[in-house]
């Protein structure tokens, strides 16, 4: 999310300098780690309903593994945005991970049929999706180095 109008510019002109970036690449890069990071959050809080809820199903026994998939996902996602945010140099290891566990936990979650893991199915895609194009982007784009190259 953006600030509006004369904020915007002082704000894009302050984060440039405090990065030493003015590139447009190195914005289309930042704009690839906050999508990341709203990703990453959004599954973290998904995942977390979806093992609370199934905890409540009927036969929990069943729900084990999504549980546990759950829980390992949200908190790998939380880690990631924090790293991300951080611009640790780590990022691309930790979101490739991330992105692997969030695609374990989408195919875990869509063998239920319960609207919250197919929803909980969905945000693990869309993390896993957002954490492959700011790695991908990361390891292609050698022009942009905050928090990359450490």
């Amino acid at each position: 999310m953006k600030p509006i109008g004369d904020q915007a510019e002082q704000f894009v002109s302050l984060a440039r300098a405090l990065h030493g970036h003015s590139s447009e690449a190195s914005w289309v890069m930042m704009d690839n780690w906050n999508e990341c990071i709203d990703a990453c959050n959004a599954c973290a809080a998904a995942c977390e309903h979806c093992a609370h809820a199934c905890l409540r199903e009927p036969e929990v026994a069943t729900m084990v593994d999504c549980i546990r998939i759950d829980l390992d996902c949200a908190a790998l996602c939380r880690l990631a945005a924090s790293f991300i945010g951080r611009e640790s140099s780590y990022s691309p290891s930790v979101c490739d991970l991330c992105a692997s566990i969030c695609s374990e936990c989408a195919t875990e979650c869509a063998k239920h049929p319960m609207e919250h893991c197919q929803v909980c199915a969905e945000a693990c895609r869309a993390c896993a999706g957002a954490c492959r194009k700011m790695t991908d982007g990361a390891v292609s784009d050698s022009t942009v180095s905050i928090g990359i190259s450490g």
